[in-house]
């Protein structure tokens, strides 16, 4: 990451004092000053959100074989099926 020296920042300072002014100087140090904070404090709660949700996802278990996602599947549709209700047979017109 590249780094500002001596020269460089008086050139900023001095571009900024040009823009802004003398009286606005501290106003805008503050709202930047509180936007890197924000940013900061956004980025670390973002990693730690992401971390909780990788511990999550290793306490669940994992179903690897195929086999036992089908028997699952296949119970889940059997206790469908048993709780639908029977519907009347229809009458035949003669």
């Amino acid at each position: 990451m590249p780094t500002i020296h001596g020269w460089e920042a008086l050139v900023i300072l001095a571009v900024v004092l040009i823009v802004f002014g003398v009286g606005k100087l501290p106003q805008v140090g503050g709202a930047l000053g509180r936007g890197i904070r924000e940013f900061r404090k956004g980025k670390s709660g973002l990693a730690e959100d992401l971390l909780e949700e990788d511990e999550e996802e290793e306490e669940k278990p994992r179903l690897k074989k195929p086999a036992v996602r089908k028997q699952i599947a296949q119970k889940k549709t059997t206790a469908n099926k048993s709780t639908k209700k029977p519907t009347a047979a229809k009458k035949k017109k003669s």
